[in-house]
């Protein structure tokens, strides 16, 4: 999964950006608002962390200019302002949670699952497609009840294809959502983990439709 961090104090996009990608994510950053916006309207992401005090362009403006612009990714804002009214703020720009400063990365986390979880219409942190088990909040994947071991890549493309199971996904798109901005789009390492998670996980796990991309067949 890729996530935006528009964050302005250096520290804590330091900390933010080394907590998630511990976690697993693909991280972008920016500074300010008007970064921060070019960002999250030329690029995919799966959601987006938000400070409402940010330079050149505040975070409400941000947020509202983008739900304008028909962009629906799942945006977690943060604010030093523990008020109702700036949380109410947040929510009606088109927010889709908050959380007040000082927080604990672990919870900012938990929120950001929850929140890439609704958005694919998923109810709980375990997903499944046959016998596979894949937990995204342990990070633990198992087929027919028994442990399987994934390298860190082939976990993050395995999670994207069973948040968005039945779909045909690109490689392109795949691409976007499990690497950061700077990985190089011509790389084959995409066709490479598909074959290492088929022989880990069975042949009929992932589908291929030439031409148009993968996906991970439905039946359960």
């Amino acid at each position: 999964m890729r996530i935006l961090i528009v964050e302005d104090e250096p520290n804590l996009l330091r900390q933010l950006k080394a907590g998630l990608e511990g976690a697993g994510y693909a991280v972008d950053t920016a500074t300010d608002g008007e970064d921060g916006h070019y960002l999250g309207t030329t690029e995919t992401y799966d959601a987006v962390i938000l400070d409402l005090g940010l330079p050149e362009v505040d975070g409400l403006t941000v947020l509202d200019r983008w739900r304008r612009e028909g962009r629906t990714m799942p945006v977690l804002v943060l604010t030093a302002r523990d008020s109702w009214s700036d949380k109410v703020a947040g929510l009606d720009a088109g927010a889709d949670d908050y959380l007040a400063k000082p927080f604990q990365t672990e919870e900012l986390i938990a929120r950001l699952r929850a929140l890439i979880r609704r958005a694919a219409g998923k109810a709980t942190s375990e997903l499944s497609a046959g016998g596979v088990r894949l937990d995204t909040r342990s990070g633990r994947v198992s087929l027919d009840g028994e442990p399987v071991k994934l390298t860190a890549q082939e976990f993050k493309l395995l999670s994207y294809l069973m948040h968005h199971k039945g779909k045909v996904i690109s490689r392109t798109e795949l691409i976007e959502h499990i690497y950061d901005q700077d990985f190089d789009r011509d790389s084959n390492t995409i066709e490479v983990f598909i074959t290492r998670i088929r022989k880990k996980l069975g042949s009929d796990l992932i589908s291929t439709t030439r031409g148009l991309g993968y996906s991970l067949n439905d039946a359960d």
